[in-house]
């Protein structure tokens, strides 16, 4: 065998060899990339997580004049309402929560701290309070939702008299309720920023309406006259929409 034969030969053994010891490292490697999707997953659900996101205002600021003053509607939704927003989604980033939708935020809300508990409550509550509320137009409700609430409370003055108690009745800062539990129409209040879909609330249910009694609501207008405001509130309720909501 001539020496160019011999080499030739040589050469096709190592590549052989190099090709045989080498083939359980590729296949470890990739082995060990393809449990990456895991980790991924992991990742993109962070991503992916909730993020609450500020409604645009229906209407005007001072579309609900005389019973809610442009100058509050402003403030309450440019500045306390903005900053809800910032703060619960900087809670989200900061305490690494993967929750993907609101429900079960707020499903989970004994678990969350306070910071995204408050201010996760304050997002989602305000958005839905500004969109049951419009211009003055209707003097109550009809319909279905007028139907249902003279089903379970008598009348309209009479739903009128428990939800102002409830609201007047919540001392401090909160909200007052009207909410469909079981297809049972139900009248509360919540302390703070907590709502009924929170799985620490003692009123739990599905909200229909809700008036928020947080004096940053009402005090350029009516100071301390939180009976004025709300009485004045049930001009600006958005029937149409509550009645949407009720299903």
């Amino acid at each position: 065998m001539n020496t160019s034969r011999r080499k030739f030969i040589q050469n096709s053994l190592k590549a052989t060899v190099v090709a045989t010891v080498s083939s359980p490292v590729i296949a470890k490697a990739t082995a060990a990339f393809s449990t990456q999707p895991s980790d991924t997953h992991v990742e993109t659900k962070t991503l992916t997580a909730l993020q609450f996101s500020q409604v645009a205002l229906p209407y005007a600021y001072n579309a609900l004049e005389p019973s809610i003053d442009a100058t509050t509607m402003d403030i309450h939704y440019n500045k306390h309402h903005t900053a809800y927003i910032k703060n619960v989604n900087d809670a989200i980033a900061a305490d690494k929560i993967t929750f993907a939708t609101e429900k079960e935020f707020f499903a989970n809300a004994s678990k969350l701290s306070p910071k995204a508990r408050n201010n996760g409550g304050g997002a989602w509550n305000h958005n839905f309070f500004w969109q049951v509320m419009g211009p003055p137009g209707a003097a109550g409700p009809t319909g279905k939702i007028g139907d249902a609430i003279n089903g379970a409370f008598g009348s309209f003055d009479k739903f009128k008299e428990q939800f102002t108690q409830a609201a007047m009745g919540r001392f401090g800062s909160g909200w007052a309720w009207l909410v469909s539990d079981g297809g049972k129409l139900k009248i509360g209040s919540s302390p703070n920023q907590d709502n009924p879909l929170m799985d620490s609330s003692e009123l739990k249910g599905t909200p229909i309406l809700g008036l928020d009694v947080w004096e940053h609501a009402y005090y350029l207008k009516y100071q301390n006259k939180r009976n004025d405001y709300v009485a004045a509130w049930y001009n600006v309720v958005n029937w149409d929409e509550v009645a949407k909501r009720l299903g």
